[in-house]
């Protein structure tokens, strides 16, 4: 009995060291809401002018410059600890123009990382665009397409233009008086190390007007959302797609449960179904938007069955997080607690945290 209890010590001991003598590398996919990431030029074409020296928020080079700064110090910084390199990978809303994008990755802070840039201007009334930004040096776009969100105020159910859109056979600025010009979704598909996958940049319709009357403009982004996943799932149903935005949608609102079918556990996600990280944070009230003191998640990264096999050796889904640290949060006044979003008084970050997830793969 000795003998078998100290051959099971030393068989123990033995698995422990193995298992610490395993290495993995780990890249950060990241999104963040930039929030009115304007420059402080009139553009006479989009609706900036609150956004301009003299505009209601007096926007002057000098605080544009700052916004800058702001940002590019969360973005080096989203996932650390764990990771301590800037996301690979990184979505972004509410961008002006390709310009500001320019600026960002310039900024010391980015300098480093190399960042490439994927952005197409979208027919938002408010000039306001999605956008990727990856580090070259681990990520190569093979192709990228700036796909429109058709929709109506009195018809939404276009089931048939819609799909002429995503078959581009049909004129995509279709002039329609009814129509409500929101932000085109952004598909990129590329190489992470050798590895293919695809990754869709959202920031589906407001809700403006209400969450119940503008409910049925979001559920359409995620049909389109749909669309574009079985058109990837038709080519390859093994392929690794992330889909990742400001949903201005909850991880529970139908548009993600019901329309997408997004799954909170990995058990319950079918082979060509969707895993959603961010639902079990939804369910322990954490959230990356506050609003009247209630808390909500509407940034979230949604990802096919691929990213969560047992097998590391190639890239899989290892956890999310939100990045919230101490800078980002209100610390006095009506919003204490809230996200630091820029006032009259200050130059913040954004009316969003960030979210993230790990993409990890064992060094063999």
């Amino acid at each position: 009995m000795p003998f078998i209890r100290f051959y099971f010590l030393v068989l123990l001991f033995s698995i422990q060291l193995q298992s610490q003598a395993k290495k993995y590398t780990i890249h950060t996919v990241a999104f963040y809401n930039f929030e009115n990431f304007y420059d402080s030029v009139d553009d006479p074409i989009t609706n900036d002018d609150e956004w301009t020296p003299n505009g209601a928020q007096q926007w002057t080079e000098e605080k544009y410059q700052q916004k800058v700064k702001n940002l590019a110090r969360v973005i080096s910084e989203i996932g650390t600890p764990e990771n301590t390199n800037a996301p690979t990978i990184i979505g972004g809303s509410e961008i002006e123009n390709r310009g500001v994008l320019e600026d960002l990755i310039k900024d010391p802070k980015l300098l480093p990382y190399d960042f490439g840039i994927v952005h197409f201007d979208s027919p938002d009334r408010r000039g306001i665009d999605v956008a990727l930004l990856y580090q070259k040096k681990y990520f190569r776009p093979t192709s990228f397409s700036s796909i429109p969100l058709i929709i109506y105020k009195k018809a939404i159910d276009k089931k048939e233009e819609q799909n002429d859109v995503l078959n581009d056979s049909i004129e995509i600025m279709k002039i329609n008086k009814n129509r409500v010009f929101t932000r085109d979704q952004l598909l990129v598909s590329g190489f992470l190390e050798g590895e293919e996958i695809h990754i869709i940049v959202n920031h589906w319709p407001s809700r403006s007007g209400g969450e119940k009357a503008s409910s049925q403009f979001r559920e359409a982004a995620a049909q389109l959302n749909r669309k574009i996943i079985d058109s990837l799932q038709q080519i390859n149903p093994k392929a690794k797609i992330l889909t990742m935005g400001d949903l201005n949608d909850g991880p529970l609102n139908k548009s993600i449960k019901t329309v997408l079918e997004a799954k909170t556990k990995k058990a319950e996600v079918s082979d060509l179904g969707l895993f959603n990280p961010f639902e079990e944070m939804a369910n322990k009230g954490m959230g990356t938007i506050a609003y009247r003191d209630s808390w909500s998640i509407f940034d979230q990264i949604i990802m096919t069955k691929p990213f969560l096999d047992s097998d590391f050796s190639n890239y899989k889904f290892w956890k999310a997080g939100i990045f919230n640290p101490p800078y980002l949060i209100q610390t006095t006044g009506q919003y204490k607690g809230y996200p630091l979003r820029h006032s009259q008084n200050e130059v913040g970050f954004s009316d969003h945290f960030p979210v993230y997830i790990y993409l990890v793969k064992e060094v063999r």
